[in-house]
């Protein structure tokens, strides 16, 4: 940081020094061939002319008036001269210098300018220059994240309040046929209801979606630190997803030490662990095992959740853990919810002082969560 100002302080430097020595030449050239010689006895005659009038004295006591006051005073006049010659000079640079601290007021509010152009300063303002660009690809990059996120949550709040609709049609449909034929056999109104109730159900999950959007807006996460059992808790939720996984003949299977423990928020924690294997419950094969393995070495308990499934691309391997980015393209909440989950998930590791990452290759796709043990 010191090393940023060298230029500007030699510039400084040169200019204060070229200041005093201007001062001394014009202060000695008016002093030698103006003072001393070409104005002093004009100058001297014309004070004794005017302190014979106005003073109504002989030409002698004039001059002798002349001789008090600047003859026997010389000293102190040169010295106030240069003084005042090196006060000129000096405000005369110190203008000059504002001019930096004019460029850098134009620099910053060339930051929320909507430019792409980059702020231009002095060469010796190019530490500065630096400095306010990199704010402003800063403040810009932000500005657009903010943008492609609040546009990722209006698209997905229009593709979800679509999906509302289909289900809500089907309650009211099976709902009415129910209402209008109360003879119906049973076993066609068991079917109705069951059907009735599975699309309440998924409204249900859209609602809950919604929900979800709003929370992840307004609240601020706290953490409640305790001590966890990692590996039973690990070993409880994956029971939790067998309904979910049974259908597609897919597994959730524990590799762990036995009473691995964690401080951590207990809850929290539940939901990171649940947003990522709901994630790979989605996105894996049919008839395919999600291996969850949690080990402690050197003072960090690393999980990781292993799928065979689709490869992610490596340039969205980023993108997964952002707000509302969904991989899915097909714009539908039937898979990949909100888009919400990987990003919770990341903010609470994150808050842990812990983090997670993703690898994906064609064979399996990974999610690392580091935590600290304590």
């Amino acid at each position: 940081m010191k090393n940023d100002f060298t230029q500007l302080r030699l510039k400084i430097l040169l200019q204060i020094l070229l200041g005093a020595v201007l001062a001394l030449i014009i202060g000695g050239f008016v002093l030698i061939f103006l003072i001393d010689d070409a104005f002093q006895a004009p100058f001297a005659e014309g004070f004794v002319r005017v302190a014979e009038k106005l003073f109504h004295t002989s030409y002698y006591s004039a001059a002798d008036i002349y001789r008090r006051i600047f003859v026997e005073n010389k000293n102190v006049f040169v010295i106030i001269g240069f003084v005042l010659l090196i006060i000129i000079f000096v405000f005369i640079a110190m203008s000059r210098y504002t001019r930096y601290f004019n460029k850098i007021s134009e620099g910053i509010d060339a930051l929320v300018e909507e430019s792409e152009t980059p702020i231009v300063l002095p060469s010796e303002l190019s530490f500065m220059e630096n400095k306010l660009n990199t704010v402003k690809n800063t403040l810009e990059k932000r500005k657009n994240a903010a943008l492609e996120s609040e546009r990722r949550k209006n698209d997905l709040v229009v593709y979800l309040a679509h999906d509302i609709k289909t289900p809500l049609t089907s309650v009211i449909g099976y709902l009415s046929l129910l209402n209008e034929a109360p003879d119906m056999p049973l076993e066609q109104r068991l079917k109705y209801t069951g059907i009735t109730l599975e699309k309440a159900y998924r409204l249900e999950q859209l609602i809950n979606e919604f929900f979800e959007i709003t929370r992840f807006n307004l609240q601020s996460i706290v953490l409640e630190k305790e001590d966890i059992n990692l590996t039973l808790m690990l070993e409880q939720m994956a029971d939790e997803f067998y309904p979910v996984l049974a259908p597609e003949n897919k597994e959730a299977i524990v590799s762990a030490d036995e009473n691995l423990h964690i401080f951590a928020d207990s809850d929290k924690m539940a939901r990171v662990f649940n947003n990522i294997l709901k994630n790979a419950a989605a996105y894996s094969y049919e008839n395919s095992k999600i291996v969850i393995s949690a080990i402690q070495s050197n003072n960090v308990t690393i999980v990781t959740f292993r799928n065979s499934g689709k490869m992610i691309p490596a340039d969205k391997l980023e993108s997964i853990f952002e707000k509302f980015y969904r991989l899915d393209s097909a714009r539908s909440s039937h898979t990949g919810g909100t888009g919400l989950g990987l990003a919770i998930a990341k903010e609470i590791v994150n808050l842990h002082g812990g983090d997670i990452t993703a690898t994906s290759n064609e064979e399996f796709t990974q999610f690392k969560v580091t935590l600290p043990k304590t």
